[in-house]
């Protein structure tokens, strides 16, 4: 991994703060903004649950990139990154919700994770390339980096690792409630001002 991808692997879960900030501080919510953006917000909370359920807790890693699976399972049948899907889906339903600077911040921070993902999938790919070959090549064929398909994958061939909804509730719990703090801050804000 090169040193800036390196960095902006590691650091991925901070980014999104001076987004958020700017959303809490310019927000011009109305009740119809805070039902569109919740719901997109929760779309992207579904993508993540859905995909860490099988994925597990490495996906939490800040060290190297890398995993035991090519996973193919669930979330992962229908489009290959929903993790990352998820977080753009998240940051974007919290931008519709307050309806900051709107539209130039939520153009803005959608192209900057793009790109930050971007980044990072590129390299992750280079590790699933090396690491499981033909199998990691017929899957690229089939499933969209960021756009799911209607029709989900599959190959009996590929070892999967079960399904583990309390591991990824308990993984997910810190996101949860970053997202749950967002909200009711922005809530407030809007209920306050």
């Amino acid at each position: 991994m090169s040193n800036f991808a390196l960095k902006i692997f590691k650091n991925r879960s901070y980014t999104p703060i001076p987004f958020l900030v700017l959303m809490l501080i310019f927000q011009e919510a109305t009740p119809l903004s805070l039902a569109i953006g919740f719901g997109i917000a929760l779309l992207g909370a579904f993508f993540r649950f859905w995909g860490i359920s099988y994925a597990g807790s490495e996906t939490r890693t800040t060290g190297a990139v890398g995993g035991t699976y090519l996973i193919i399972s669930g979330a992962f049948a229908y489009v290959r990154n929903p993790l990352y899907l998820g977080n753009i889906l998240m940051y974007m339903g919290i931008g519709v919700m307050s309806m900051a600077l709107f539209p130039y911040l939520h153009i803005a921070a959608f192209l900057f994770f793009y790109w930050q993902y971007r980044v990072i999938i590129a390299e992750e790919e280079k590790y699933l390339l090396k690491t499981f070959g033909k199998q990691f090549e017929e899957y690229t064929k089939a499933v969209p980096r960021f756009i799911p398909k209607l029709t989900p994958f599959a190959n009996a061939e590929v070892e999967q690792p079960p399904l583990n909804i309390k591991g990824a509730v308990k993984s997910e719990t810190r996101t949860w409630q970053a997202f749950a703090s967002v909200i009711v801050i922005l809530i407030i804000i809007y209920l306050v001002f």
